[in-house]
């Protein structure tokens, strides 16, 4: 009898080394299978589902919760046997205590006492995924069982944190392409060639902080003698502005070209902005009509920074107007402001890139430096001043960056037929 108990207890041992050998197969096989799927580019749901699976029926485990980052928000991708209430609630602000594999030792929250184990998996030192296991019985083969899982989530994981990268990756790569777009399509908008007559003068410098900005400036001849030049700031960066920077160019050009009063031209302009906008975006921008043969300058300022006049030494503000642009159908009230001109005169007009110029200390480049600096400089001609402005500029920040749009158009004016500006 002796000898039959030891065949049966062989036989029985054969067994279950037939079923252990078998259930590696298993094991081995859906391994394949996963590492195929991922070849295949299978959507991360369906790694998920073929994760859920595998543990199930595969390996057995009765409950499991595995949870993915998503930038720096955290979710459980994949659950068993856990009750959906349970699942909702945000338990990332355990997770940093877990760096390798441990048993689960928060037992107050309700959650954590469905599990026995967490497997955090780890990739280039950042914590990319938690599984929590729970469930097992007592005779149970838990340490291989657990090794295995922690290889198959890793597999996961890092399979899902590739896919989250690869799409980053494709994001960055189409913003960059429509940045680079934008910034052609803001190059087109933007003069070049700025008019040079015995009259007058005009030299611009245009720094849009990210190769994409909101500034605008731009300026019209008219065979009357007549020049209108502008400078706007618009709401936003990137696609959105350049998109309603072309969109205020082809109506600026429209609307001016009616020849209308200042007055109204800008009460059909702000009408313009506000039916593309509808009050969501405004435009800061100052407009300035010179008349040669009169020898006046008209404008109107809604709501953009001040422009510098200095005519024969004297120095004004050029803050008459209206409010922005944009933001309401209509304009309460404009003001057109009439400077007459004598002698030699230059206007600075820019956005407020220029002013939130800071230097290595943290100071502002303050409105009464570039006053000063306007007054010092006006005898010469536009694209003189403005090379002195940059040269003064870049002394006064040192090593800091610009740290916005930066734009400046300047017109110089010459007295009539005695045209003497410092080159």
């Amino acid at each position: 009898m002796s000898g039959f108990s030891e065949l049966r207890k062989g036989l029985s041992n054969i067994e279950a080394l037939e079923r252990e050998l078998n259930l590696k197969q298993l094991q081995i096989n859906r391994l394949l299978n996963i590492t195929q799927a991922i070849n295949n580019n299978v959507s991360a749901e369906g790694l998920f589902n073929m994760y859920k699976s595998f543990l199930s029926w595969e390996i057995g485990v009765k409950k499991m919760a595995l949870y993915i980052r998503d930038e720096d928000d955290w979710s459980c991708a994949s659950s068993i046997g856990i009750k959906e209430e349970l699942l909702t609630a945000d338990i990332s602000g355990h997770f940093e205590k877990y760096t390798r594999l441990n048993n689960v030792e928060d037992t107050e929250h309700p959650l954590f006492r469905q599990f026995d184990v967490v497997i955090p998996v780890r990739h280039k030192e950042h914590p990319i995924a938690y599984v929590f296991i729970g469930g097992f019985s007592e005779e149970e083969d838990m340490y291989n069982k657990v090794q295995f899982i922690t290889t198959i989530t890793n597999i996961i994981a890092v399979a899902i944190e590739n896919k989250r990268l690869f799409k980053r990756q494709l994001e960055q790569e189409r913003l960059k392409r429509e940045m680079e777009l934008a910034s052609e399509m803001q190059r087109m908008l933007i003069p070049t060639n700025m008019p040079n007559k015995p009259g007058y003068e005009l030299a611009s410098i245009y720094k849009p902080h990210f190769g994409v900005g909101g500034d605008y400036f731009d300026f019209i001849e008219f065979g009357d003698g007549k020049i209108v030049f502008c400078v706007g700031d618009i709401s936003g960066k990137g696609v959105a502005a350049a998109l309603l920077m072309a969109n205020f160019q082809a109506n600026f050009h429209t609307l001016i070209n009616k020849r209308t009063a200042l007055d109204a031209f800008i009460r059909d302009l702000n009408t313009s902005v506000n039916l593309i906008t509808q009050g969501e975006r405004f435009i800061t921008f100052f407009i300035a009509e010179y008349d040669t043969e009169k020898q006046a300058l008209r404008y109107v300022n809604a709501g953009h920074n001040p422009p510098v006049l200095v005519n024969d030494g004297e120095m004004h503000l050029l803050n008459k107007g209206c409010t922005i642009l944009g933001s309401f159908p209509e304009l309460p009230e404009i003001e057109v402001g009439c400077v007459p001109l004598e002698g030699e005169a230059i206007v600075l007009s820019f956005t407020d890139g220029l002013t939130d110029l800071q230097n290595e200390k943290g100071d502002y480049l303050n409105e009464e430096m570039l006053y000063s600096f306007v007054r010092n400089n006006y005898k010469l001609s536009a694209s003189s001043f403005n090379r002195q402005l940059m040269e003064r500029l870049e002394i006064f920040k040192g090593g800091k960056s610009y740290p916005d749009d930066f734009t400046v158009l300047t017109c110089k004016i010459f007295t009539p037929g005695k045209r003497k500006g410092r080159h």
